[in-house]
């Protein structure tokens, strides 16, 4: 902390992360749990270099899982090590713009992710309901306008929030009742009045979040639809099967965000909203290259050309020594 000129007060310069509270015997168990989930989710870079060695997998879907999975890796990132910390150490301190870079990069991935699952699972959509439009409507250009639409999106839409944020007055204490900046507990140490920007977080937050998710649901809606109507029943078991998969991650992650952030201001229960921000931040990033690429055949059988490949080139450089 430091004094303000002129003030009785102190003002705040940096936050200190109380992460999960408990024994300190639970702290080595979290830490390892937490850092081999992390660690596994790093799955999704080998999902992005298959995607991009195979030209048989550059078509809109795998574009689009490319996105994902390269968003995952940022998202978990700008979370996940804080909460390490936290396991470790009672004192995880960050400066005050540190928290502030932190609270919109994690919000900015996560507008990001929402457009990027609606643009997926449209992108389904047009593949099972419009197959002999989809070639026209869908095509790579269209694609990756669409991926990068959703980027620039994604890091816009929590800009103004973040802004506003950044120029409230914190006169401490400074511990944040979390594992990393969010929103809410920044809002409950400040000094200013935030029912303004608590508003506005919630609006903006719900905005993007229920508009995803409806693209989203509705998009599956209507591939269920036209599956039910199909004459073969190998098709039909087939199409189910992917797209419960589907559903139940776009449910967890829907369902979680949804109870984190869509919801009225000052209505929150932080030890109940960081067991619920695990599901996004940690275990979602984990889930999502098993069920949209890992279960794929064709994703399969691209990883094992390249390992075919890779074995033979190793195998002819051994021969020649």
């Amino acid at each position: 902390m430091r004094r303000v000129d002129g003030a009785n007060r102190t003002t705040v310069t940096e936050f200190v992360l109380l992460g999960f509270p408990g024994s300190p015997s639970l702290r080595l168990p979290l830490f390892l749990t937490f850092l081999s989930v992390y660690l596994l989710s790093f799955t999704n870079t080998l999902i992005i270099f298959v995607v991009l060695m195979d030209s048989t997998l550059q078509t809109p879907m795998y574009i689009f899982l490319g996105n994902l999975s390269f968003l995952e890796i940022w998202c978990t990132t700008a979370t996940v090590p804080k909460l390490l910390a936290t396991c470790l150490s009672r004192v995880v301190a960050i400066s005050a713009p540190g928290c502030i870079a932190q609270l919109h990069f994690f919000f900015s991935t996560g507008a990001t992710e929402c457009i990027l699952r609606a643009a997926m699972a449209y992108d389904r959509y047009m593949a099972m309901c419009s197959p002999l439009r989809y070639s026209l409507l869908m095509n790579g250009q269209i694609c990756l306008k669409i991926s990068a639409g959703s980027w620039v999106g994604g890091f816009f839409a929590p800009l103004l929030p973040t802004i506003l944020i950044s120029h409230l007055n914190f006169c401490g204490p400074q511990k944040i009742n979390h594992f990393f900046c969010d929103s809410d507990p920044i809002f409950k140490l400040s000094c200013s009045d935030t029912f303004f920007m608590e508003a506005l977080s919630y609006t903006f937050s719900s905005a993007v979040i229920l508009s995803s998710f409806l693209l989203t649901l509705s998009s599956y809606g209507s591939i269920v639809a036209t599956v039910v109507r199909l004459s073969s029943r190998e098709a039909r078991k087939k199409t189910f099967s992917t797209c419960a998969s589907h559903l139940t991650v776009v449910t967890i992650y829907y369902g979680t965000i949804i109870f984190a952030y869509v919801r009225p201001p000052a209505k929150c229960n932080f030890t109940i909203g960081k067991v619920v921000s695990v599901f996004y931040c940690v275990l979602t990033p984990l889930v999502n290259p098993l069920v949209y690429t890992l279960r794929n055949q064709e994703v399969k059988k691209a990883f094992r050309k390249f390992l075919v490949r890779k074995a033979f080139f190793f195998t002819r450089v051994i021969e020649k020594f």
